[in-house]
């Protein structure tokens, strides 16, 4: 790869870090590597810290193709707490209210989950980088600022169920999707469907267009992919 002319280096996140925190070490890296002050690097498409799994990274004048790979198809496996919520919809954030979940079985999953194929209306999660009047959604939540978020058309083209613990009440689900899809708001969409919470316990996205998790760099092992690279 020519790093400095153009390249796309394929990551697997590590959880509990930052898109833009991956982005800075890698950076730092491969700069430092290759002797220059600053290599230019953008991504494609943010990654939510607890989330783990494809973030896609674009190098020199590959920057320029981030919009066009921000539109390819994702794929993500998900696991959700049924019968409570959170306010970040994942385990951000502690446990606000808790529901009945007596009523779920896999009969109702299955006979709710087909609501949400297709071209469909999802409100972001507040805690989330949207833009609101030129500040990040989730600065102002973390201030104590109240955000409405307006809803938005997504598009979902898979869900299926890959588990269901009914003791435990985990769901675990595959979602292959389109641009701007929220997997948290979906969480809480679907426990609402259910009559009851749901939040995320775990995601890793899995896919991007045709960039699989499987063929991505392990983040601690950037090191030694780089002597492969540059030898």
């Amino acid at each position: 790869m020519d790093f400095l002319e153009g390249a796309v280096i394929g990551i697997d996140k590590p959880y509990r870090m930052s898109s833009f925190g991956a982005l800075a070490h890698v950076r730092h890296v491969l700069s430092k590597r290759l002797g220059v002050k600053r290599v230019k690097m953008g991504h494609a498409g943010t990654l939510d810290p607890l989330a783990t799994g494809v973030l896609i990274l674009c190098t020199g004048k590959m920057t320029k193709q981030i919009e066009q790979l921000q539109l390819h198809t994702k794929e993500y496996t998900a696991t959700l707490q049924l019968g409570a919520t959170t306010p970040s919809f994942d385990m951000e954030h502690e446990t606000d209210a808790t529901y009945p979940t007596a009523h779920v079985t896999r009969e109702l999953i299955d006979s709710i989950l087909p609501r949400f194929i297709g071209d469909i209306q999802q409100v972001p999660p507040a805690y989330s980088a949207v833009m609101v009047n030129g500040k990040r959604a989730y600065d102002l939540k973390r201030k104590g600022e109240e955000v409405e978020l307006t809803a938005k058309t997504i598009h979902i083209d898979t869900i299926e169920v890959t588990h269901f613990d009914a003791d435990a009440m985990t769901l675990s689900v595959r979602v292959v999707c389109g641009k701007g899809t929220y997997i948290r708001s979906l969480a809480r969409d679907i426990g609402q469907a259910l009559g009851t919470g749901a939040y995320l316990t775990a995601l890793r996205r899995t896919r991007v267009g045709s960039v699989k998790v499987e063929e991505c760099i392990d983040f601690d092992h950037l090191d030694e992919w780089l002597d492969k690279e540059l030898s």
